[in-house]
């Protein structure tokens, strides 16, 4: 709707736009970590059997994002918030600032049990494809990436799924 701040959200696009927003954003962000650095086999080191720590660690993520996808939408669709909301855009920035706060406490809290779960002591971390103080680099710069495009498409898939869509698509796209 852009530029136009009339659009009312309703429960069913809160709620959707949050649950598909991060499964969406979950399995964008999961593709990165999972092929930049394999840290989606971290996070599923935090399973009891080793061999299918990437199917726990896919479930994990994709669990956890969901549930950051539903705190987005409780967050978005508060009043205060909405007054301030009204494009395409300011969607896709205050998915991109939730991704970047998640992203530190993701990294500071979540990650340090994960790693100490897995039974990890020492860095560089084992499974980064790169050794040295260049793979601990490397692992900290894919996870922030990886949470930025988690919140980049989370604010695009919730404010899609609530009508909202970018300048110019509604005159070029007929709406039936």
């Amino acid at each position: 709707m852009s530029g136009n701040s009339s659009h009312n959200l309703d429960s069913v696009g809160v709620w959707g736009g949050g649950l598909t927003g991060g499964l969406v954003a979950g399995i964008a962000m999961g593709l990165v970590l999972h092929f930049g650095g394999r840290q989606i086999e971290l996070l599923g080191g935090l399973a009891a059997e080793p061999e299918i720590a990437v199917g726990v660690g896919w479930t994990i993520h994709l669990m956890i994002s969901i549930a950051f996808g539903l705190l987005f939408a409780a967050i978005a669709s508060r009043r205060t918030i909405q007054e301030n909301m009204e494009t395409f855009s300011d969607y896709v920035i205050a998915g991109l600032i939730f991704g970047a706060i998640i992203g530190l406490f993701a990294g500071g809290v979540l990650f340090p049990l994960a790693i100490e779960r897995a039974g990890v002591a020492a860095m560089p971390l084992p499974f980064l494809p790169i050794p040295g103080l260049a793979a601990e680099l490397f692992g900290a710069l894919l996870f922030g990436v990886g949470h930025l495009i988690y919140g980049l498409v989370l604010g695009a898939v919730f404010a899609t799924v609530n009508g909202i869509t970018p300048t110019g698509v509604r005159e070029r796209v007929p709406v039936r």
